[in-house]
């Protein structure tokens, strides 16, 4: 679809508090549109797939109690039972890419959590199959980065800075990780997915868009956070689907709520880039 930009819904459901969760989304929504895209943000109700929920929907997923965190995996289960469901990364990609639509504006990807060997998300999977530019402030600072770059190299994912050549930390602009393409323009991300096309390449693009650094946050308090907020999950017994919500909420706690305002901007900041890269997009990519 001709200038649409994708948006997930799980970022309503299970990644904000209620109330900054339907907010953010509708100010995402703004964004793509102010700078030239159609944002359509997908979502699972009564098992029906729904491509552009409208503001009642949006609020239903965000306050609903029983609401499923569906990867592409678990769609098929959502869509069967009825029920009601949020999207990630992968299932927002897969849904996304059925409906002719190739630009996706998320916070961060899923990876490879940290202290473990294959507690890998789908989303990796997802980026080196669909052909896609996916928007992201790089993977969630809670995974293991170097590992789940590592991920991404192995399964043929092409990476881009967006006027950067330091892989973004999520709600940090800088990291001692470095990035060996970088792009300048909407318009060389949409050629390079052309590229791909053409040569017969399989998989996506992954354009990383740090935090405006204005509201970037230190590296090494929040390297500092995310360890304390670890330790709490161990202690817990956290893990699975449940893990990433519940640090991210453990995050806004210990940090006073920094790391919640840090992720509200690069969410923005990212459906914003996609909107140019759509609007730039020209023919149907």
């Amino acid at each position: 679809m001709k200038r649409v930009v994708a948006l997930e819904s799980t970022v309503i459901a299970h990644g904000l508090p209620q109330g900054i969760n339907f907010e953010t989304a509708l100010n995402m929504e703004r964004a793509v549109k102010e700078n030239g895209g159609i944002p359509k943000t997908i979502g699972i109700l009564d098992g029906r797939i729904i491509v552009g929920v409208n503001e009642e929907e949006m609020r239903r997923l965000g306050t609903g109690r029983n609401v499923l965190k569906v990867g592409t995996a678990e769609i098929s289960y959502a869509t069967a039972m009825k029920r009601d469901a949020a999207t990630t990364v992968s299932a927002t990609m897969a849904i996304a890419k059925l409906n002719g639509i190739s630009v996706f504006a998320t916070g961060g990807i899923g990876g490879v959590h940290r202290g473990v060997d294959w507690d890998v998300s789908q989303d990796i999977i997802e980026l080196s199959r669909t052909r896609m530019i996916v928007i992201s402030a790089g993977v969630k600072s809670i995974l293991d980065v170097p590992k789940t770059l590592e991920f991404l190299e192995t399964f043929g994912v092409t990476i881009v800075g967006y006027k950067t050549d330091c892989f973004p930390f999520f709600h940090c602009s800088k990291s001692p990780y470095k990035i060996n393409l970088t792009i300048d323009s909407p318009e060389e991300a949409v050629m390079i997915l052309k590229e791909k096309e053409r040569l017969g390449i399989e998989g996506g693009l992954l354009v990383a868009n740090p935090i405006p650094e204005m509201d970037s946050m230190d590296y090494d308090e929040l390297r500092a956070l995310i360890e304390s907020a670890l330790k709490a999950a161990v202690k817990e017994g956290i893990s699975g689907k449940t893990l990433t919500p519940y640090l991210l909420g453990k995050l806004a706690l210990l940090s006073g709520g920094k790391t919640l305002d840090a992720n509200i901007s690069l969410l923005i900041n990212n459906a914003a880039l996609g909107g140019l890269i759509a609007a730039n997009s020209g023919e149907e990519l």
